[in-house]
């Protein structure tokens, strides 16, 4: 699905418009019905009274429509108008009629205590859906909208906000003071891009589109919403037929004195999503803490600690479909030089991950990724990739895709930029995000197993290896790496339902890949 910024979507609605004729009208009418069909589908009991609290604009005008068609279903609906009525839009006015020939009526109200009363008053749940700006947003709020929304958040069981939340900017994600938290966001027509960046994805709570009917020819983005069908034919491909060769061999190299688990979670991880072989290589003097811990399926090496001792090492390289380099690997020169001498010598795809990232430098090991003739992809979080450019990490959280771009046109490689919304960015220009914050899943480990689901999925990829184009090459690591992250977040979610958020760790998302790989599969 599309994601689109304030301009992108200003031209989208003109094309809605002027190309394909439809009107203002008709376009409101799709977004009010779409989002109490949702509603009615997802909370459907009729004890629930929905407050909708909206402004004079268009996003009011969606919401005015949304509780017309909600009050004819036969629900509790109350109408509340906040704000400047100089301000009034034609749209809304137009649905303030109809609404009220509906016999549903916009009560104005003057101060954000007649929302307080009224919350308190009301028996039974009471869901209020904000439709007060949306996308027009223009920061900052005047001081009564600030002490609306301080209500709604202190007051509120369950909040709706409609395109998105009051408060936060459209573009950048930016809050000033306050913002509507959201327990539900519903975006109209495409997501908005700041529901994921800056301080705005910790407003948005979970995230659903509402289809109004748009055009096929306006689907089309270089920024899209990653989701499980987008993944379906990649990871159903995999023969009934093929021995343990044709899915791939994985070299992981990692696991310095205590943090030889991160190194046992990669490994595992690459094994149990499929990979015919996985070897996991520690530091020589940690070998043996290494394999106590290690399952038997996996094969095991060792990096000696002299760098003269490597050669073996590095020879046998070509043995592998795929490598993953940084998990526990270490920060200090030895690291950074055993990184170097693999990024040099191995003519395949290689996972750089974790400590393998913190080693490097952009400005003197830039050149070094960018002339790999075989694919690099890079795995920072917002705080390596701040380190990596030197800059502070609210700033890389305030500008993901800016910092995403910046690192592929310097290192032409893949960049998987993990958060609550990961960002991947691909050489060819294609941004995925993929939305799925969960507590359980900020816990050590969680990165070491996507690096080991990524480098066990790589090495399956067969077109990789094949006499083919490059470009057909590229394309299919486009899709086998978001697989890889898709997959990642889908068995956290599934481990978070079994488990809990607290109680869940990084071993449980490996344990909770065949629910995951369950759901693809069913997935229609």
């Amino acid at each position: 699905m599309r994601i689109v910024n304030l301009q992108e979507m200003n031209e989208v609605e003109e094309k809605m418009k002027n190309v394909f004729h439809l009107t203002e009208e008709s376009i409101i009418e799709n977004v009010g019905r779409g989002v109490a069909e949702f509603l009615d589908k997802n909370y459907s009991s009729k004890e629930i009274t929905y407050l909708f609290i909206v402004g004079y604009g268009n996003n009011g005008a969606d919401g005015m429509c949304a509780a017309r068609y909600l009050s004819n279903m036969g629900y509790n609906v109350r109408v509340f108008i906040f704000g400047d009525e100089n301000k009034i839009t034609t749209s809304f006015n137009n649905q303030m009629n109809i609404a009220e020939s509906f016999e549903v009526k916009g009560n104005k109200v003057e101060s954000a205590a007649s929302v307080e009363s009224f919350i308190l008053q009301s028996s039974g749940e009471c869901i209020i859906v904000d439709c007060l700006f949306g996308t027009g947003v223009r920061l900052p709020l005047a001081d009564e909208i600030y002490e609306l929304i301080q209500i709604i958040n202190d007051r509120s069981n369950f909040t709706i906000s409609l395109d998105i939340p009051t408060g936060v900017d459209t573009n950048s994600g930016a809050v000033e003071g306050s913002a509507i938290r959201a327990d539900l966001t519903l975006s109209i027509g495409f997501p908005k891009i700041g529901c994921f960046q800056g301080d705005g994805v910790n407003y948005v709570g979970k995230l659903e589109n509402i289809d109004i009917g748009m055009p096929r020819q306006l689907q089309v983005g270089n920024k899209i919403l990653a989701g499980i069908s987008d993944i379906i034919h990649t990871a159903r491909l995999r023969s009934k037929f093929a021995d343990k060769r044709f899915f791939g061999h994985t070299l992981l190299l990692g696991g310095s004195h205590g943090k030889t688990g991160s190194l046992v979670l990669s490994s595992e991880a690459a094994l149990r999503v499929g990979a015919g072989l996985a070897t996991g290589a520690t530091w020589e003097p940690q070998y043996l803490e290494f394999t106590s811990r290690l399952i038997p399926e996996i094969k095991t090496g060792f990096i000696p600690t002299e760098d003269t001792k490597w050669d073996n090492l590095i020879h046998g390289l070509v043995n592998y479909d795929s490598i993953v380099i940084g998990p526990g690997l270490g920060v200090n020169a030895r690291s950074r030089r055993v990184v170097h001498k693999v990024l040099e010598s191995y003519q395949g795809p290689i996972v750089v991950d974790a400590d393998a990232i913190n080693v490097l430098d952009i400005e003197q090991d830039a050149l070094l990724l960018q002339n790999r003739q075989n694919p690099t992809i890079l795995t920072p979080h917002c705080g390596e990739m701040a380190s990596f450019f030197n800059v502070k990490e609210k700033e890389v959280q305030d500008n993901p895709i800016k910092y995403l771009k910046k690192a592929i046109e310097l290192t032409n490689a893949f960049v998987i930029l993990k958060g609550p919304c990961t960002y991947l960015g691909f050489p060819s220009g294609k941004i995925y995000l993929n939305y799925s914050p969960n507590a359980g899943m900020a816990t050590g480990g969680v990165g070491d197993v996507l690096a080991g689901i990524l480098g066990g999925l790589i090495a399956q990829d067969n077109t990789i290896k094949k006499n083919v184009s490059k470009f057909d090459k590229l394309v299919s690591l486009d899709k086998t790496i978001l697989l890889s992250v898709v997959l990642h977040s889908r068995a956290g979610h599934f481990a978070s339902i079994n488990l809990g958020e607290r109680y869940m760790s990084a071993n449980s998302i490996i344990d909770s890949l065949p629910k995951a790989f369950e759901e693809i599969k069913n997935y229609a």
